[in-house]
């Protein structure tokens, strides 16, 4: 898996309303970058409902969000309704990003998904911290606290 210090790799993503996202839409500014398995499953409600509702406090400290999984736009679509998310949900359906990122994949029910794993990547394109085998319970308190010490001068 990609380690913090590496730059991040380059991406031209569609999100839930197939507008394209690239890297370079957030250049100068820090990302959360969070990779879920699957749309409307528990886990993936809970962290995509608590990243919307600390969305003010992220915004207020220049970090843009987004998570992406290999759902296309039109899953990520509906699940942002359902539960009103107000982050973008980026479609990696091809699975190339996760890819090249080395991301773990686990196997459940001989179903595999790609592992709960979140980049935080500096103004600059860097990653900065690499969190593993995420609990979604409280990871945003988690990285709200971390991206504000590591913006400290």
């Amino acid at each position: 898996m990609m380690q913090a210090g590496s730059p991040f790799p380059d991406f031209s993503l569609p999100n839930q309303d197939g507008k394209i996202t690239k890297l370079s839409d957030f250049a100068g500014h820090w990302l959360v970058a969070y990779f879920y398995p699957k749309d409307d499953t528990p886990g993936c409600t809970i962290q995509g409902k608590a990243m919307s509702a600390e969305k003010a406090k992220f915004d207020a400290a220049g970090i843009k969000v987004v998570g992406i999984s290999a759902d296309d736009s039109a899953s990520h679509k509906d699940f942002c309704s359902k539960f009103a998310f107000t982050i973008d949900l980026l479609a990696d359906t091809s699975s190339e990003l996760m890819k090249t990122l080395g991301l773990g994949q686990s196997e459940w029910k001989g179903i595999k998904f790609w592992e709960r794993t979140t980049f935080v990547v500096d103004p600059k394109g860097v990653i900065r911290r690499v969190y593993a085998k995420v609990n979604p319970e409280g990871h945003e308190t988690v990285l709200l606290a971390d991206i504000k010490a590591l913006q400290q001068p």
